[in-house]
């Protein structure tokens, strides 16, 4: 996430940031404007309506057509941080003052929806999309925060050719209209699938590499022509090339073409300060029958995973660091699904997370939360 300082120390090198602007990123990062971007570009959103909130009184008049069951989202937050679900005046003065002190919030019609999401990138000859992703949110076990991401999985037929050719359409419409606003390469589109009506709307806007980039540019469609990340680098070292948008799009879209993988984000979920005094190291793990993991074997790519009782994990809580509400232990990429065919998860994932999660030895102390606050590291 470099600001307008890396900018000026890349430029003092004479370096150039593969990117639109800071100042670009962040005007389309604001989740307020993504939906005018949304609009702009003729994308569905869920009903909404953009207004400041005062207190819960002017919360109910400025969302009088949305009903009394709403969710609420600031300008900026990362991993459904500042995604509130409200239906009642208690649940509103849990956020009130992170609601309240903002000039403008996002305020939705809250749906029975699953999360999915895509990555694309715009470039000179059209916007490139990738195969849709499902997406696990706001599950107890991996995050603390209701509407937080927390993972996704990619497999064949993982939606209907309805709901797969409706997200395609809209991210070609998005990634347009981010060219007429003067952006390119990678980014990638949250859409909520309504369970109610079948409908896609879209969620939010990442305008930038993702921490689900990595399904993306693994996967075997992508490994067959040529990583989506290669086409943003393409577009940015101005480099001559000719490409047939329409049948990359095809050739991708084509469900024979994707093999299966999952990644699991595990956080912190306690509200405690604690000190990492043995941690797991990153590499290749296996699991047994009975639910035990063991080490298997030193490697830097998820590709090495063989089996499904096989994972990658990649460590990002170490020995010597603190956890605290919201911390990344590390990331688990496996070949197999994580969730049944009802978003939940499943035995398997469950296994894992509790597996890793115990080859964590962490004890609770309160002796560095004043300097973590100070820092601006504790979010609570």
């Amino acid at each position: 996430m470099f600001d307008e300082t890396t900018e000026k120390l890349a430029k003092k090198l004479g370096l150039e940031i593969m990117f639109p602007t800071a100042k670009m990123r962040t005007l389309m990062d604001n989740k307020v404007n993504t939906n005018r971007i949304a609009e702009k570009a003729g994308v569905p959103c869920v009903p909404y309506v953009l207004s400041p909130v005062e207190d819960y009184a002017h919360l109910n008049k400025v969302s009088k057509i949305l009903g009394t069951d709403l969710v609420i989202q600031t300008p900026f937050g990362d991993s459904g941080h500042t995604t509130f679900f409200i239906s009642n005046e208690e649940e509103f003065k849990k956020y009130e003052e992170e609601i309240v002190k903002e000039k403008e919030v996002k305020i939705m019609k809250r749906i029975n929806c699953k999360g999915s999401a895509i990555e694309a990138c715009v470039t000179r000859h059209g916007t490139i999309v990738a195969p849709l992703m499902t997406e696990l949110v706001g599950f107890k076990e991996l995050t603390p925060y209701k509407g937080g991401w927390c993972g996704n999985e990619i497999y064949p037929n993982a939606f209907s050719p309805e709901i797969r050719e409706k997200a395609t359409k809209y991210t070609n419409l998005f990634g347009n209209q981010l060219r007429k606003e003067g952006y390119k390469g990678y980014f990638e589109l949250d859409f909520l699938i309504d369970q109610d009506n079948g409908e896609v709307y879209l969620g939010e806007l990442n305008p930038r590499v993702t921490g689900a980039s990595s399904i993306t540019n693994h996967a075997v469609f992508a490994l067959a022509d040529a990583p989506l990340f290669v086409f943003h680098i393409l577009e940015w070292m101005d480099v001559e090339y000719d490409l047939n948008i329409k049948e990359l799009n095809e050739r991708w879209a084509r469900q024979e073409n994707i093999d299966g993988w999952s990644q699991l984000i595990i956080k912190h979920t306690k509200d405690t300060i604690e000190y990492v005094s043995e941690a797991p190291k990153s590499g290749i793990y296996k699991m047994f029958d009975n639910g035990h993991i063991q080490f298997d074997r030193m490697d830097t790519h998820r590709r090495a995973v063989e089996t499904e009782n096989e994972a990658f994990f990649l460590h990002i809580a170490k020995e010597g660091d603190y956890l605290y509400e919201g911390t990344r232990y590390g990331y688990f990429s496996l070949k197999c699904r994580m969730m049944t065919n009802d978003f939940k998860l499943n035995a398997r994932a469950k296994n894992w997370i509790n597996a890793i999660s115990g080859k964590y030895v962490s004890q609770i102390t309160e002796d560095k939360r004043e300097e973590i606050v100070l820092s601006g590291s504790l979010t609570k």
